[in-house]
């Protein structure tokens, strides 16, 4: 095969480029920092809120998207006593084979694979999320697409294809947002755990800078890596024995006993109507007493279900996922609302102890 066969004449632009011409607000930059220190906060132990990320398994429209969010903002402020919510905006997708790789990579879901397009669109999004006062999370996937979008983010995960990727740990260890490690698809959390380790260390590495320079990276080791239960192919990994099992290894590694719990993938089989029968499980370890686990994951949008990417585009139908089936809307308020009545009584009895 000929060289210049791999090569597509086409030149993005910088990271910092990007950067500038799509530049973040001084408002968008302090909310996005105090989301990342909320965060930290929740983490570390400090505030006693759990994390909760939601959102749809990955973004591929605008409008859906900010409708998402708005409906989204107005739950988390009558929530923000016991939750702090992040929204998922997974804008690349790892793929087992092949198959549309995410809304950065193909924004107009149709094979042309516009990059240059996807990053701005990507970026017009996130700033647009910012702008409305949504932290949003994202899968660190592409070690040079996440340059164009990193002072976006509030929290980023390494998901599990990748969670063994000694690139994906020093990626990782150089970003200046929390960090979660996902256990990987065979339901190993050692995977997990020894990113955290690699990714709260310190190192030097081949990287790109963001004037797009082939560079050695030094980074200074990330504290705010932690661990994501995510379940696998065969079983799930979220019940108080799993739970614990994670703990006593995460405490033999001397790292901090804390995680979170993905309540879809592995842990609902991949089937979204599992999902609350999971998150309230979660919720009931809490209240219990488990005060470890600091936040859960779950898959919304606006409507229930997936739906393939159809041929002719103007059949794809408007706020239904199109990768892994999500939680509708209505159910996914219900449930986080109920969680909370939940959590506000358990804190009411826990203050009458004392």
């Amino acid at each position: 095969m000929q060289s210049d066969l791999l090569i597509l004449p086409a030149t993005l632009p910088s990271p910092d480029t990007v950067q500038r011409e799509m530049a973040t607000s001084t408002k968008q930059r302090e909310f996005i920092a105090s989301a990342r220190l909320k965060i930290a906060e929740i983490l570390n132990g400090n505030d006693q809120r759990l994390l909760l990320v939601v959102g749809p398994c990955s973004i591929h429209d605008y409008d859906s998207t900010m409708e998402y969010a708005q409906k989204l903002q107005a739950l988390s402020d009558k929530v923000s006593d016991h939750f702090f919510v992040i929204m998922r905006t997974f804008f690349d997708k790892a793929r087992s084979t092949v198959g549309w790789q995410g809304y950065a990579s193909d924004p107009y879901l149709n094979g042309s694979e516009d990059l240059g397009t996807g990053i701005n669109l990507t970026r017009k999004l996130l700033l647009s999320l910012a702008e409305l006062g949504v932290p949003t999370a994202a899968e660190i996937l592409n070690p040079i697409s996440i340059l164009y979008f990193n002072d976006l983010l509030s929290w980023g995960c390494i998901g599990a294809r990748t969670t063994e990727s000694q690139t994906h740990r020093q990626i990782a260890s150089s970003l200046p947002l929390p960090i979660a490690f996902k256990n990987n698809t065979a339901g190993n959390i050692g995977a997990a755990i020894n990113g955290v380790i690699a990714a709260s260390s310190p190192h030097n590495f081949m990287g790109i800078n963001n004037l797009g320079q082939v560079s050695t990276i030094c980074s200074e080791g990330n504290p705010l890596a932690h661990i994501v239960l995510r379940g696998s192919e065969n079983d799930t990994n979220y019940d108080p024995k799993s739970v614990q099992h994670a703990l006593n290894k995460l405490c033999m590694a001397k790292l901090p006993k804390r995680l979170m719990i993905d309540c879809s993938h592995g842990n609902s089989n991949r089937q979204h109507e599992q999902q609350p029968k999971v998150f309230n499980e979660v919720i009931a370890q809490i209240l219990s007493g488990n005060k470890h686990i600091r936040g859960l994951c779950l898959e919304s949008h606006l409507n229930p279900g997936n739906q393939p990417i159809p041929s002719c585009l103007t059949m794809l139908k408007y706020g239904i996922s199109i990768t892994d089936p999500c939680m509708g809307w209505e159910e996914t308020e219900n449930l986080i609302y109920t969680s909370c009545k939940l959590l506000k009584k358990n804190r009411i009895f826990d203050a009458a102890l004392f």
